[in-house]
């Protein structure tokens, strides 16, 4: 692992499990822990540091001083990137979806120093062709290109790491989904006898499931995409979904935010009202960070 990368992680904070205590999980017995990735960090948090660990690795491994990607105009992705960039003394460029208006995430990366260029939607559409790191046409040299999300197999280890400090025994595994690159992570990496679940944070998000096989490193039946609980589409949510928000957080003390990990957990307690889970399993859904999505709430 390059010096500065390690360096900078020293400073994070730990990645607990948390058991959450409420009468719908007792009326079902059913045992739930949330996996803290919100607490590594209160930028660089959740999956955007899992995902982008081993890609930075990289990129300072081939020399680059310039970090390219793409994303939504509340993108956590980026949002991380633009503020692990100005820590390690790198350039970041955000082509951006949609019309040049500054939300306050963007104006959080410009502040960072990240160049942002706004990209028309059918442009944007195209740019998720290139997967590698050199395959963004027109790349100088010392430039290297992260794929939408950091949807990457180098993604994949940092993602790896978060099973490994799970240090309980467990029946399920759930995530929220954007690309399907932590959810791939987690499949890879879970055991065979743990089902894992993802909950689809977008409409129509049933292409997911191809993408998701694409990155797993061999064939694996343990998992599945729930594609009921978008809420609308991406980023959208409703009445309904807030006030769970609002009573989940009063009750457990533990933030949420709307774009993926509320809409997770409103899916995965839905689903035990329904009985999709056994009496006595034990389930550990993934917080994903990203609470500066609280921002971007669209009705």
């Amino acid at each position: 692992m390059h010096p500065e990368l390690l360096k900078l992680e020293k400073n994070f904070n730990p990645s607990i499990l948390t058991k959450v205590h409420d009468a719908v999980l007792d009326k079902y017995q059913v045992e739930l822990w949330i996996k803290r990735d919100d607490l590594l960090h209160p930028i660089i948090s959740g999956n955007k540091w899992r995902k982008l660990k081993y890609i930075l690795n990289h990129a300072l491994s081939v020399g680059a001083d310039t970090l390219i990607s793409m994303g939504g105009a509340y993108s956590n992705h980026l949002h991380a990137l633009a503020y692990v960039g100005k820590l390690l003394n790198l350039k970041t460029i955000g082509l951006i979806r949609g019309e040049p208006i500054l939300t306050p995430s963007l104006q959080d990366m410009r502040e960072w120093g990240m160049e942002l260029r706004f990209v028309s939607r059918s442009d944007y559409r195209l740019l998720r062709q290139y997967k590698q790191w050199t395959d963004l046409p027109d790349l100088t040299v010392r430039q290297y290109w992260l794929p939408e999300g950091g949807a990457h197999t180098l993604a994949l280890q940092g993602v790896a790491e978060l099973v490994h400090e799970i240090d309980m025994s467990y029946d399920i595994l759930c995530v929220a989904c954007g690309t399907g690159t932590t959810l791939a992570g987690l499949v890879n990496t879970a055991a065979d006898n743990v089902s894992v679940l993802g909950f689809a944070a977008l409409k129509n998000a049933g292409f997911l499931t191809a993408d998701v096989n694409a990155l797993l490193t061999q064939p694996r039946t343990n998992w599945h995409i729930n594609l009921d609980y978008h809420f609308g589409g991406f980023a959208k949510t409703n009445a309904e979904l807030l006030a769970f928000m609002s009573d989940f957080e009063a009750r457990t003390h533990i933030p949420l935010e709307s774009v993926y990990t509320g809409k997770m957990l409103y899916g995965l307690y839905d689903s035990l009202k329904k009985q999709t889970f056994q009496a006595n399993q034990r389930i550990i859904a993934v917080h994903t960070g990203g609470l500066q999505g609280k921002r971007s709430i669209l009705r």
